[in-house]
């Protein structure tokens, strides 16, 4: 077993900022030096602002990884060096941080972004550079339908689509639990819209299907009770939800407030799994419908050890589905590294493509749209704990209208 620590480096704007000022003010400043025994691979992902706790899920994930990596001996004899840039789930911020990634630090390998609209916006860039980019939690169906044969070679992506997720969810509801009014309340973003605009293309399917109102709200939204007291009258018998972890408690609890516990159920998508959200209004949460890449109580053995080892690493923190998929994805990267015998991006993403990955999951293989053929867990929150109604195998219909 190898001593040897796992690196992090953060970039930051400012030390760039000052980089630049004393070359200068050079556009190309030479890149930090390599250390012969390290391997970089950038993180991008929101360490700052609202959804910054998905950020910290995330790298602290892919240090776990990293650390086992190495501890193994890392990659064709290197250790796994991880370099961490703060998009703040913000485009522009994310470019930034992508370029600053692969003119300072060379990168050859980056895994971003959490949210969708960076991940959109990252990846012209790394195809203009040349650098691969492997995504390990953005669900925007365009990212997919844009890579591999649709355009962006450099792109993959080790996460279900939002078209997929939809689908799922939706099939439960309606043939298993019978539902037939729904009303929309997603957050206001491309995962939120996205989502429904999925959702509405299989809702023909059902007959008698319907979505009675649609409504999205800001990531900083507190009060429901209005669009609730709409929904509680236009008759809905679930809320189609797409949204935020950090909201779906405060849905919850409005709801039970308005007496719409048992009466309206919730599907979708908002960490509906987790304790916090549960007893936040268990009676609420109670038959909540939910498909997600992973949760912590899949009884896969190797699942439940990266559980284990991720609370011990972490003071007892319960991993999320994004410390899960940082991990796993860091894993994949490994993986196809060792099978290219490369470090050189292009070996890596040719060996990506034709990869049968041994997941925790399930064996993961690409599309030719570079997208994960993976499984998907779908739950529903029975007696106030999750209950796992199964593990789909997710694979996209590019022929299907957009």
């Amino acid at each position: 077993m190898s001593s040897h620590p796992t690196t992090t480096t953060t970039l930051r704007g400012a030390a760039w900022m000052a980089l630049v000022a004393m070359s200068g003010l050079c556009a190309f400043t030479p890149a930090h030096a390599q250390a012969a025994d390290t391997f970089k691979i950038g993180i991008i992902s929101p360490m700052s602002g609202p959804n910054a706790r998905y950020g910290a899920f995330a790298n602290k994930g892919a240090a776990l990884a990293a650390k086992e990596i190495n501890a193994a001996g890392g990659v064709l004899g290197k250790k796994i060096e991880l370099v961490s840039g703060d998009s703040q789930c913000v485009p522009a911020e994310g470019v930034a941080a992508t370029q600053r990634m692969i003119s300072l630090e060379k990168t050859a390998i980056i895994i971003g972004d959490v949210c969708s609209s960076v991940t959109l916006a990252m990846q012209p860039l790394v195809e203009e550079s040349k650098v691969l980019l492997v995504n390990a939690a953005s669900s925007n169906p365009d990212i997919t339908h844009k890579a591999g044969v649709g355009g962006f070679k450099w792109t993959f992506r080790n996460y279900p689509t939002d078209e997929v997720r939809a689908a799922t969810v939706l099939e439960y509801a309606a043939k298993t639990k019978g539902f037939k009014k729904y009303a929309v309340l997603s957050v206001d973003s491309d995962y939120g819209r996205g989502a429904i605009k999925f959702t509405k293309r299989y809702l023909p399917k059902y007959e008698g299907a319907e979505i009675l109102s649609e409504d999205y709200y800001k990531d900083s939204e507190t009060d429901f009770r209005s669009v609730l007291s709409k929904i509680r009258r236009s008759g809905a018998q679930a809320i189609i939800l797409y949204g935020q972890a950090d909201t779906t408690p405060i849905i919850a609890r409005q709801m039970l407030e308005l007496g719409l516990a048992g009466k309206v159920a919730l599907v979708g998508n908002g960490e509906f799994n987790t304790k916090e959200t549960i007893a936040a209004a268990p009676k609420v949460m109670n038959g909540a419908v939910e498909a997600a890449a992973w949760l912590p109580e899949v009884p896969a053995p190797r699942s439940l050890q990266f559980v284990a080892d991720y609370q011990k690493a972490n003071g007892g923190e319960m991993p999320n589905n994004h410390a899960y998929t940082h991990y796993d994805t860091l894993q994949l990267v490994a993986q196809a590294i060792k099978s290219a015998n490369s470090l050189k991006g292009e070996d890596v993403r040719n060996a990506l493509a034709k990869i049968k990955y041994d997941s925790p999951m399930g064996v993961v293989t690409f599309d030719d749209h570079n997208q994960a053929v993976l499984p998907m867990v779908l739950l529903e929150i029975t007696d106030g704990k999750p209950a796992i109604k199964g593990t789909i195998t997710t694979k996209v219909d590019y022929a299907a209208p957009k």
